[in-house]
């Protein structure tokens, strides 16, 4: 094959992507990698706080959300946490675990990008970055018209994520190729993303913004206990972007601000062993001493308080009913749920069952990951698979 004409074009230079075309171009396929940014990985490049939450141990299917719920069971089988690591060791990589199997660089998330794209020079990949996408068609094989020349393959593989963090270029790019091509879409929406609030609720956040503490939230029977953070909009940290994932438009949200506590027995402690002690004093010893105060402004003696009035208190510290009134968005939100339906597509390949040589992958499908490395590994796993089958 010469010039434009490989056996296969893959749209988006992200994790997916990457991991799609090394695998492919390893796999002695001739690769062309395009993406309309002038810098590959920009959205790893910039996760975990710069130093990329690469994988997680404790990836299972049931901790990824999907119309199809045994949809990533395949390919998360297929390319587990391990096979990453090995990569990354293999790399000579310095890395750690933090809380709950997450795997993160010692030092820099530009390291990742940098194995990638190592590893695609390895498999002679043609990657170019800086074209713009500006029509894509399907005759005897698929055309990739951009505004640099027109490209054809056989396969394409569709890796430009979702919508969530637009000012890093995110656009509904793979929704509109799949929709052209006939492929279904499920309902997209903001997740992991911080929970907005307004009235009395959002008036006592703002006054709390920039407390943290842990807690557990629940919504439905699924719970986390990580941390929460008050914001100036209302609620976000670990705990709520995870919670955020599984509460639907209109839906409660319970947090327990003492998890593992039995905050009616603490408090009863307190008015009856120390009954002088003010109120907030007690309560600055559970909670933060801003959120003791603002749950307390009453300056009163717990020892003087009716058990009403505990009662009240504690149902708030342990089961704190809350109805945000939406999220912060795209602009906030880790990742993208919904998206290609899954139904469309083989587990086994990623290809859609339709429309022979189209695949996808990565975020722009309805798969969505917890918190904490998950969404990187559906990313290498549904890109291995992908990039093995073309």
């Amino acid at each position: 094959m010469t010039g434009n004409r490989y056996d296969a074009i893959i749209l988006g230079a992200g994790a997916a992507g990457l991991m799609a075309a090394l695998t492919a171009g390893q796999r002695g396929r001739r690769v062309l990698l395009l993406d309309h940014a002038d810098e590959a990985g920009k959205k790893i490049l910039i996760s975990g706080g710069g130093r990329c939450n690469f994988t997680n141990l404790g990836t299972v299917a049931d901790r990824f959300i999907s119309q199809n719920r045994h949809y990533a069971r395949s390919a998360l089988a297929r390319y587990t946490p391990r096979d990453f690591l090995a990569l990354v060791e293999k790399h000579r990589i310095a890395w750690h675990e933090k809380t709950l199997g997450q795997l993160f660089c010692d030092i820099s998330a530009r390291q990742i990008v940098q194995m990638l794209l190592d590893e695609c020079r390895a498999g002679a990949v043609d990657l170019r970055l800086g074209h713009t996408i500006t029509d894509v068609s399907r005759g005897e094989a698929f055309s990739v018209g951009t505004d640099r020349g027109v490209f054809t393959a056989p396969s394409l593989i569709l890796a430009t994520g979702g919508l969530s963090i637009p000012k890093m270029g995110a656009s509904g790019l793979s929704y509109s190729i799949a929709k052209k091509f006939g492929l279904k879409l499920t309902e997209t929406r903001p997740a992991l993303v911080p929970l907005t609030f307004g009235g009395a609720e959002l008036a006592l956040m703002e006054s709390l913004s920039g407390v943290s503490l842990p807690i557990r939230a629940k919504t439905g029977k699924i719970g986390f206990d990580e941390a929460m953070l008050f914001t100036h909009r209302g609620l976000s940290g670990p705990a709520i972007l995870q919670i955020s994932s599984y509460c639907p438009p209109g839906g409660e949200i319970v947090l327990d601000l003492l998890p593992g506590k039995d905050a009616r027995g603490q408090l009863m402690f307190g008015k009856t062993n120390r009954p002088r002690a003010e109120l907030r004093t007690v309560l600055g010893e559970l909670v933060p001493r801003r959120l003791a105060e603002a749950l307390a402004p009453d300056q009163g003696k717990i020892g003087e308080l009716p058990n009403k009035r505990i009662d009240t208190l504690a149902a708030q510290l342990s089961a704190w009913r809350l109805k945000p009134n939406g999220t912060e968005g795209y602009a906030k939100a880790e990742v993208t749920a919904g998206g290609i339906d899954t139904h469309g597509l083989s587990s086994q390949t990623m290809m859609s069952n339709d429309v022979p040589g189209l695949f996808a992958i990565g975020e722009a499908v309805d798969v969505t990951g917890w918190l904490g490395g998950y969404n990187f590994q559906w990313a290498w796993a549904s890109g291995f698979v992908a990039g093995s089958s073309v």
